[in-house]
């Protein structure tokens, strides 16, 4: 119960943090854009959110090492509740 909750909420925070990185570069809803529109993924995405990489691929690195780190909490949390069983 404990793992589904941290996945969970988890994805609330990616989700949350994605929405207000779209809002935040795209100018939706007329608010004024900026460059610490996606500063909430960058803690979600640790460790990935630390490697150098070059210009080209550091926005999709950026956006999907949060999702890295939901699939392999939730891949944890399922071999977890198989071992239990």
């Amino acid at each position: 119960m404990t793992c589904r909750l941290m996945v969970i909420t988890f994805a609330v925070l990616y989700a949350v943090a994605i929405s207000l990185f779209l809002v935040g570069t795209f100018d939706w809803f007329e608010l004024q854009t900026g460059p610490l529109a996606g500063l909430l993924l960058i803690p979600l995405g640790l460790p990935w959110s630390l490697i150098e990489a070059p210009d080209a691929i550091r926005l999709p690195l950026g956006i999907g090492a949060p999702f890295l780190n939901l699939v392999i909490l939730w891949v944890a949390c399922r071999l977890i509740r198989k071992r239990n069983l």
